[in-house]
């Protein structure tokens, strides 16, 4: 499948409803000479995520609050998205809905904080402070996180490499992602893989397969398509510079 023909769903912020072969005038995009999409930004506004957003607020600043690294201070302006300087709200879910992606992302986290990014809403690359750790799990920064079945978890894979920065700094996540396959009675007949996932310019998986979501996601099952969600509701975290490439990886 071409990826011109890859449909995106996208809520605009008038509020109508539109299924989508690339993007809208709704958010920052390029396209190439042939109008296939090959990126789009989700820092651009508030409205390109579902209702409810809690206490996300766009921001033009943050930093550490002096005298306290567990928390952050803001100034007014654009670009960058923050849950909370000192607590936690709830989780960001994307109106736009991917498949296959390469996605970049941009986050920092004061001391002891605690977020995640989840590809389709389903499976999460883990956002924590692991500056200066030498044991780190798949519960650790750049970790994929464990599922959790009958009570219990399993599964989860820690990257290769602690590759975290110290809390405050800026970070990146560069991954990309090939969403699981099915047939046409709807069974899955693949996997969901991270195919590459590199933090702060460290490569720390690949190939790595996924037998269905990860441990909080928001959705229990598993499907072609899915948004991007922001942990908001472990604790303060702050994200720029979000962009999401479509692929098409068959």
């Amino acid at each position: 499948m071409k990826l011109s023909f890859q449909k995106w769903f996208f809520n605009c912020i008038t509020g109508c409803s539109a299924v989508l072969w690339a993007t809208t005038g709704c958010q920052t995009s390029q396209k190439t000479a042939s109008n296939e999409v090959t990126f789009f930004k989700l820092t651009e506004s508030v409205h390109q995520w579902r209702q409810p957003i809690g206490d996300w607020k766009e921001v033009g600043v943050i930093q550490l609050r002096d005298g306290d690294n567990s928390a952050f201070k803001v100034e007014k302006g654009r670009g960058i998205f923050v849950n909370h300087p000192n607590a936690q709200t709830v989780n960001l879910l994307s109106h736009a809905q991917h498949g296959d992606v390469s996605l970049h992302v941009e986050f920092t986290v004061p001391e002891g904080s605690n977020s995640g990014v989840y590809l389709q809403g389903r499976y999460e690359v883990q956002v924590l402070d692991s500056w200066g750790k030498t044991d780190v799990g798949h519960g650790d920064c750049g970790g994929i996180y464990q599922r959790w079945v009958n009570g219990r978890g399993l599964e989860g894979h820690a990257p290769k490499i602690n590759a975290s920065l110290p809390p405050g700094e800026w970070q990146s996540f560069d991954i990309v992602f090939r969403a699981p396959r099915f047939n046409g009675s709807g069974e899955k007949i693949e996997n969901a893989r991270f195919l590459k996932v590199v933090h702060n310019g460290v490569p720390v998986h690949h190939n790595v397969s996924l037998n269905g979501p990860t441990r909080s996601a928001s959705f229990d099952d598993e499907q072609p398509l899915g948004p991007i969600m922001l942990q908001g509701d472990h604790g303060p975290v702050a994200y720029r510079n979000i962009i999401v490439r479509p692929l098409n990886l068959d």
